[in-house]
């Protein structure tokens, strides 16, 4: 594993990462630590939108997808969008949407776990958080599990059995630094394995990084280039870091004041990581540049409903010919 930490520059992953950082940075859960929260069925198909297959390609010479996920205040999945709710732009102009498609399937799933000293007292409810994350998952998702003190550890490769991973979970042994960023990195890595097109990091952490050999601003270069969603749960304590990383990759980041509400933030964010509306447009032909396109999505309301919460990628790499 070490070898992962001495290049500079890691290989990029074809996936989503979910981050569920129990150290856990983030939007408040809920909005309000003390509300208590209730799954939804996932998004059903609807006229206008067709199930979109496993295979799904981001972006290609011709059509981008933009794939999105929108909350209500309590966090969970809103159910029911069409085509003419949603408004995409790119570098500030807006396009048409020539696909609509949903999402529900299964993912692959890299779990990330801070064991460092100061997660000591909040081990327990972390493991509990993740297991709660793993009860929900569906079928044929697949995990692995990196723990990370004062550098990371892959613990267990890919697997289908969920209890596999919950078991190693009950092996952690809380000390030392914490080096987030590196595992981070390895969990990009190890992505490269996933034998599924939809692919999430979870990571459980409760502070920044103070034991990385790799910095804030190569890992978020990574993310941005690797087409990842990055969930992140923050327990009592914000970590920037990790709301830029979710916010930019198109996931989530939630911050629970209260330990024992961890089981419900992973529940709502299974629901959400497992759902998604997916946007597709054709960019004009003078960005196939190679260089990055920022990309806005906006759920359109009217007056005096509640409002939504939406996540998207925020942008793409336009190829280069």
């Amino acid at each position: 594993m070490q070898s992962v930490f001495r290049r500079r520059r890691a290989a990029i992953a074809t996936g989503w990462v979910v981050l569920v950082s129990a150290a856990l940075a983030g939007y408040a859960f809920a909005q309000n630590s003390d509300v208590r929260v209730s799954i939804t069925p996932r998004i059903p198909a609807h006229s206008d939108a067709k199930m979109f297959p496993s295979g799904v390609i981001r972006s290609d010479v011709n059509r981008v997808f933009i794939p999105t996920t929108v909350t209500d205040s309590y966090g969970r999945p809103v159910q029911g969008l069409h085509k003419q709710d949603f408004r995409l732009s790119e570098d500030g102009v807006e396009h048409d949407l020539s696909e609509f498609f949903i999402q529900d399937g299964p993912i692959s799933v890299g779990v990330v776990l801070d064991i460092s000293g100061s997660v000591k007292n909040k081990l327990a409810q972390a493991q509990q958080a993740i297991r709660e994350f793993l009860r929900l998952s569906a079928r044929a998702d697949e995990f692995f599990l990196v723990t990370f003190k004062d550098q990371p550890e892959l613990v267990r490769g890919f697997t289908t059995d969920p209890e596999i991973i919950g078991s190693d979970l009950a092996a952690a042994q809380p000390s030392g630094w914490t080096a987030l960023y590196d595992a981070i990195v390895l969990g990009i890595n190890q992505m490269k394995q996933a034998r599924l097109n939809r692919r999430v990091l979870l990571v459980l952490s409760d502070g920044g990084d103070n034991n990385s050999r790799y910095s804030e601003s190569e890992v978020k270069s990574l993310v941005r280039e690797a087409d990842i969603r990055i969930f992140s749960i923050s327990m009592q304590s914000r970590t920037p870091v990790l709301d830029k990383l979710a916010n930019a990759s198109g996931g989530r980041a939630y911050q629970v004041h209260d330990l024992e509400n961890l089981p419900e933030a992973a529940a709502a964010l299974s629901a959400e990581a497992h759902a998604e509306y997916v946007l597709g447009f054709t960019p004009p032909e003078r960005h196939r540049d190679g260089k990055y396109h920022s990309v806005k999505v906006e759920v359109l309301q009217s007056a005096g409903e509640q409002p939504l919460h939406v996540s998207w990628r925020r942008g793409y790499y336009g190829p280069l010919e």
